[in-house]
């Protein structure tokens, strides 16, 4: 191997000294160095494309073999993140600092440093690509495995990495290029590391976010989440180091700090999905002013109904019964009696009951809530069993739509703003 680079230096060298003879005579007087260093850099350029092309025809010809997603999940990261490239670079360039002393060998003094600077550059380049390529492979491998909550602790660990990473690469090369000690930089650096903390603030949090969020499990990507904070409903589409994606059911999306799934109120819906249920909590409000007791005539009328004629009749024979030794019974207010608001509440129970798309697993009811100045709210409680979107909103309408006019044969009425 070391006969064959040799010989390859010997044969450059060969080539090149003609060049230098004929640059040396065109070039003016004093800057002849200037244009062969420009010449030499150019043909080592060339050289490295031309080594760095084929190496990579080779070597993503020899990964593609292996493209099976499912017996060789590693390689076929590896390949996707393009760190074959990578690779190809580095030996290139290797190959480069080998044989750049017996290109213009007689100007080798004053090129020499420069080049030998530049190659030194270029490999803590293609190291920096390395790292970041490396990263990627490691979370198409994950998702390739469909491990969702890794993935996340993978990408606040991979942007940190990379946010560091910029900084630290970016102080090697400027010692690489301009010859200094790294320890100057650093160093002067010591003086505004408050500046620094404050600038890299939001990254700290989300660095912090994001390993919590994939260790505790509560959200991933591809969940249906709400923030009420910020009136969002929709699917995670993406968790970064600083952001949040959220794609919205209208077709938009929204982005918010990463760092707010730490402080925000989020209410995690994937469950209803997953459980193929969707709560229904809905109210309607009625005017106090209609409520009334009934009278027999009232309870004679409604019996019809023969949702609540049983309920009906069993609470007639009860009451009686309790009036029969009771003074002032011609009172209507003593002693237990019907409203038009409790016969409905039942009513709306025994209903929505029977309806075959709510979850008969789940509560079911309907109940008064706190009196308000719109009027009193009877809410609907329940699950349905279809988590599709139209369908539940067909489900709800369909339960509340009959209410709203059944409501109407219990002489109550619905709440509503007249203008």
């Amino acid at each position: 191997m070391k006969d064959q680079l040799k010989e390859t230096k010997d044969l450059i060298q060969e080539l090149s000294e003609p060049l230098y003879v004929y640059i040396s005579k065109i070039s003016p007087a004093g800057l002849d160095w200037v244009f062969h260093m420009i010449v030499k850099l150019a043909l080592l350029c060339a050289v490295f494309f031309v080594i760095d092309f084929i190496l990579k025809i080779i070597i993503n010809s020899i990964f593609s073999i292996f493209r099976n997603q499912e017996k060789y999940p590693i390689v076929n990261s590896v390949y996707a993140s393009r760190i074959t490239n990578s690779l190809a670079h580095l030996i290139a360039l290797l190959i480069i600092g080998g044989i750049h002393e017996s290109i213009f060998a007689g100007a080798l003094k004053n090129t020499t440093k420069f080049i030998i600077r530049s190659v030194n550059l270029g490999l803590v380049l293609i190291f920096a690509g390395m790292l970041y390529r490396g990263l990627t492979a490691f979370r198409n491998y994950f998702v390739i495995k469909q491990d969702y909550y890794k993935i996340m602790a993978l990408n606040a660990i991979s942007e940190t990495v990379k946010i560091l990473g910029i900084f630290i690469f970016s102080v090697v090369g400027i010692c690489v290029l301009f010859g200094i000690k790294g320890s100057t930089i650093v160093g002067s650096l010591g003086a505004i590391t408050a500046v620094l903390v404050l600038v890299f603030r939001d990254t700290i949090l989300g660095f912090v976010t994001g390993l919590h969020v994939a260790t505790s499990k509560n959200l991933k990507v591809g969940d249906w989440v709400s923030i009420p904070k910020y009136n969002v409903e929709g699917n995670i589409a993406e968790i970064n180091l600083l952001t949040t994606r959220i794609n919205n059911f209208d077709k938009t999306f929204s982005t918010i700090p990463t760092y707010d799934l730490l402080t925000t109120e989020i209410k995690n819906l994937q469950v209803i999905s997953e459980k193929k249920t969707r709560r229904i909590k809905k109210s309607i409000y009625f005017n106090i002013n209609s409520f009334k007791f009934l009278m027999d005539n009232d309870i004679q009328r409604l019996k019809s109904i023969n949702l609540i004629s049983e309920y009906l009749e069993e609470s007639s024979v009860n009451m009686k019964k309790e009036k029969e030794n009771m003074a002032h019974k011609e009172e209507i207010i003593n002693g237990r009696q019907l409203t038009n608001i409790g016969v409905f509440r039942i009513y709306a129970q025994k209903y929505i009951e029977r309806i075959p798309e709510l979850d008969k697993e789940s509560p079911i009811m309907v109940r008064q809530l706190n009196i308000t100045p719109q009027g009193l709210p009877l809410e609907i409680y329940s699950f349905t069993n279809d988590t599709e979107w139209v369908k539940f909103e067909q489900i709800q309408s369909d339960i509340f739509d009959h209410l709203l006019v059944a409501s109407k044969a219990f002489d109550l009425e619905v709440m509503q703003v007249k203008v």
